[in-house]
């Protein structure tokens, strides 16, 4: 191409974690850095998260008086992700595990505020190499007045409030009023909102947070970011990439990118021709509405390969009045609760994973009708407990038949067209494992994940509580995700892979745009946003250090 209207060394496409992490890294690395957002407003799914990093052996684990090793995580990775191809070869785990804590201390030196969370367990933590706390971390909530106007535009603002909640908080929030230890938690996120108030911040936590702390070190780079002007195009020279072609509101131009592309624009969540194709269903999904795929479409065009399409990042989710989802993490887990399916049986651990969870659910549909299926509760759980779906009120949800009530069991089956003799049954012999403490079916309450978001204060299992004091509700639970697991295949080096298995010269991809190093699993809190992270800074550094460039 003989014409470009303008010249980078990187262009980034994306402001998730993937995209902001390249562009950071590549700054640092001396490179000339353009930064391309296809939506309106900037911060991607990584905005909509939990805002948590899984970072094994990450610097501070001493400081949580806790011992972590390279060796000890991969152990852990290999153990409970298995072989799933090249997607999560032996060298991009080693490459992930490796880069962890020189992430970690750039981060950091840039202005990172981390935090850590001594609690949170992995979701394995009984497997060889797992551990029950410490590789779970998130930063500090973010101050949006540090990014002025900008801040605004983000997509955490149009969905959230300022709330500076962390990850590490919902825990306990969730039994907010029923334990000591929840009311605690609680007073001190009061106490954190008010004193951000008192000081003249706005605060916000959780996937915002780390979304916010990673644009301010983007924009105190100097790094231009522009928004509505998506990627639709990559342009090669012979087999490599050497720029693209960038719409934006004023019309399309080209870009040259001396040392590459990265795509960090997310996977395919709102995708509903490829969600039918590759999931057999349309999503519930709780990503932005910017999720589409295109990123893996411009891969695609360019030669890429592709694997993992047929996963995504599942959990249990009820169905929202507005066709939004509202993701279940706590809830499910917590006693005086259980799921089952159209004709009133259990069917899962409802305390595993949320991806455990989400699979099952697909899993059992295909015999048995469980899309949506049901989650009962004994009138304790809904007395108790937090649940977030219904924070907006209840009304809404009955009258969309989403959330049903009756004063007995029989009665509520009937309300969800299960067969009461059925459920009776389901339910009898759960409240048997609720007296024992045993899950002799699905060992519900076995593992340290399981009783993280459980109650201390029921005995002799915290994630077991009968179901026997009505009135009792159900709410329809469906298969909902964070995003989409497939998408482009990627080296260690986050160079895109062709169809041959070689590397595309000048292309290179992170986060949800590419198939997941973690494969069909979920090994700990922040197994998504980590790997974008890491990722997104490797791509940048390789291309930093591009010899054909």
């Amino acid at each position: 191409m003989n014409h470009w209207d303008e010249q980078v060394d990187l262009l980034v496409a994306g402001t998730g974690a993937a995209a902001l992490s390249a562009a950071i890294a590549g700054k640092e690395a001396g490179l000339s850095v353009l930064v391309v957002e296809s939506e309106d407003r900037w911060g991607g799914t990584t905005s909509m998260s939990g805002g948590g990093l899984w970072m094994p052996n990450h610097p501070d684990m001493a400081k949580l008086g806790k011992t972590d090793s390279e060796a000890n995580a991969r152990l852990y990775m290999d153990t409970v992700i298995g072989e799933v191809g090249p997607a999560s070869s032996p060298e991009r785990r080693s490459a992930f595990l490796e880069t962890v804590p020189e992430v970690y201390r750039v981060w950091k030196k840039l202005g990172l505020d981390w935090a850590l969370s001594k609690d949170y367990p992995d979701y394995y933590p009984d497997k060889p190499g797992g551990m029950a706390g410490g590789r779970a971390i998130e930063t500090q909530p973010f101050n949006a007045k540090r990014l002025k106007g900008w801040y605004d535009k983000s997509i955490t603002v149009k969905n959230l409030p300022p709330l500076p909640v962390k990850t590490d908080d919902v825990w306990l929030i969730a039994r907010a009023w029923s334990t000591p230890s929840g009311f605690v938690r609680g007073a001190r996120l009061v106490f954190r909102t008010l004193g951000g108030l008192i000081t003249g911040k706005r605060l916000f936590g959780l996937g915002g947070a780390y979304a916010g702390h990673l644009m301010r070190i983007v924009k105190d780079q100097g790094t231009e970011v522009r928004l509505a002007s998506p990627v639709t195009k990559l342009i090669k020279d012979g087999d490599a990439v050497v720029g693209a072609e960038v719409t934006g509101p004023d019309g399309a131009y080209t870009v040259r990118a001396l040392k590459g592309v990265v795509l960090g624009t997310g996977g395919f969540a709102r995708n509903k021709e490829w969600r039918l194709k590759y999931h057999g269903i349309e999503g519930y999904t709780s990503a932005p509405a910017g999720d589409t795929g295109t990123g893996i479409q411009l891969g695609i065009d360019a030669g890429a390969d592709v694997a993992l399409m047929d996963d995504a990042w599942w959990g249990a989710s009820v169905p929202m009045p507005d066709g939004s989802a509202g993701f279940l993490v706590a809830e499910r887990s917590l006693p005086y609760s259980m799921i089952v399916d159209q004709e009133g049986r259990r069917f899962t651990n409802e305390s595993a994973s949320y991806i455990d969870v989400g699979h099952d659910i697909l899993e059992h549909h295909k015999t048995t009708p469980t899309i949506p299926c049901w989650m009962i509760m004994d009138r304790r759980h809904r007395r108790r407990y937090l649940f977030n779906a219904f924070l907006t009120g209840a009304k809404a949800f009955k009258e969309a038949g989403i959330l049903v009530e009756a004063k007995t069991l029989p009665e509520l089956a009937k309300a969800i067209g299960a067969d009461p003799a059925v459920l009776a049954e389901t339910v009898t012999r759960f409240n048997g494992f609720c007296a024992t403490g045993v899950d002799e079916d699905f060992g519900r309450g076995r593992t340290a994940y399981d009783n993280y978001y459980g109650d201390p204060s029921v005995k002799p299992n915290p994630n077991l509580g009968p179901i026997e004091k009505g009135p009792f509700q159900a709410v329809q639970v469906v298969p909902g995700d964070l995003g989409t697991k497939g998408g482009l295949l990627t080296d260690e080096h986050a160079r895109v892979l062709d169809t041959s298995g070689a590397a595309i010269p000048g292309l290179y991809a992170a986060g949800n745009t590419t198939a997941s190093v973690m494969g069909h699993t979920y090994p700990g809190a922040g197994s998504t946003i980590a790997p974008a992270t890491v990722f997104g800074f490797l791509a940048a550094r390789h291309a930093a250090q591009r010899a054909d460039a």
